[in-house]
């Protein structure tokens, strides 16, 4: 458990790093996904280190963060569509929002708990194998700092306002992957509005304190 929990901690992580702080979407529109990733990952990388509120976890600051500089660069909707899985069509576009909303505020808690990891780490990235006629890709990369380099992919398609992140795999687990297998389990047992009371009671539990 410890060491699942752990993952979804550098899940979490992962997706900020691979989130940009300036979204310039004329300039992202025209960049090769592989140049895209390796930019922002580095912007946000170096924003992170030098923010002391981030590393301990300012939910405001990383609220903030999310929403204006972050999801309008990944695909928040497929993510949040693909980690439901087959269940999403039987939903109603009202569940379908508040699944959208729930989802995103879980992620945004986790990020608050794996801020702080952002430490020394570097990136490395593999070539790219791709066509020009592909919209769909994965870039590959490594994180290196103490101990092994842990593997870190992303998976990028095409849309007209450029590439867009879609998921996340930190040492062979998908981030998509492993929350459609948590929500199905869910929506099995309690239904499509159990999920989604599940996501809130979670959400509000995780919330920080009034101090």
């Amino acid at each position: 458990m410890q060491r699942r929990q752990w993952i979804y901690r550098l899940l979490a992580t992962s997706a900020l790093l691979a989130s940009p702080l300036v979204a310039t979407q004329a300039f992202a529109a025209d960049e090769a996904p592989d140049v895209l990733v390796k930019r922002i990952s580095g912007e946000v990388m170096d924003a992170v280190k030098a923010d002391a509120a981030i590393q301990k976890g300012d939910i405001g600051r990383i609220v903030t963060l999310v929403d204006t500089k972050i999801m309008p660069n990944v695909n928040f909707s497929r993510m949040t569509s693909s980690a439901v899985g087959r269940y999403w069509r039987q939903a109603t576009p009202e569940q379908q929002k508040q699944l959208q909303d729930e989802f995103k505020i879980l992620l945004v808690r986790t990020y608050a708990g794996a801020l702080g990891e952002v430490k020394d780490q570097t990136l490395s990235f593999r070539p790219l194998r791709s066509r020009p006629e592909d919209t769909e890709v994965v870039v590959r990369s490594e994180v290196r700092g103490r101990g092994e380099p842990i593997q870190l992919d992303y998976r990028l398609e095409k849309t007209p306002q450029g590439w867009k992140i879609y998921d996340l795999n930190v040492l062979g687990v998908w981030l998509v992957e492993t929350y459609r297998t948590q929500f199905a389990q869910e929506i099995g047992a309690k239904g499509i509005d159990g999920l989604i009371a599940t996501l809130t009671q979670r959400n509000k539990a995780s919330a920080p304190k009034a101090g």
